[in-house]
């Protein structure tokens, strides 16, 4: 189900998945491919991780990586989670195609 809500977004994000719903800061991008399909890519990690580890997993992460990087930028685009949806989000086939846990070959050494 896709939410529209321009102030359930940080700022500098144009969607959000939080299974089962994904949420998009306006009408215009539910005609994005690319912006859905890497919301898409989110919620399979999220069912993949029985949801609320996916949280946990995405939070610690990001937390490792904010003190690592030092930059919020940089941490948020080294998470495994959204490094695969970045690199995927333009093939419209990958969900198709998506290996098991496939974010798990994006983990930041």
């Amino acid at each position: 189900m896709i939410l529209i809500s321009k102030y359930l977004l940080p700022k500098g994000y144009n969607g959000l998945a939080i299974y089962p719903f994904m949420v998009l800061k306006n009408k215009a991008l539910k005609l994005n491919k690319v912006v859905l399909n890497h919301e898409r890519i989110h919620l399979r990690q999220q069912i993949e991780l029985l949801i609320i580890p996916f949280y946990l997993w995405y939070i610690t992460e990001f937390v490792i990586l904010i003190i690592k990087y030092k930059n919020w930028n940089l941490a948020y685009r080294n998470i495994s989670f959204e490094k695969e949806a970045y690199r995927n989000e333009s093939d419209f086939n990958y969900l198709e195609n998506r290996s098991f846990w496939q974010f798990l070959n994006y983990m930041t050494n």
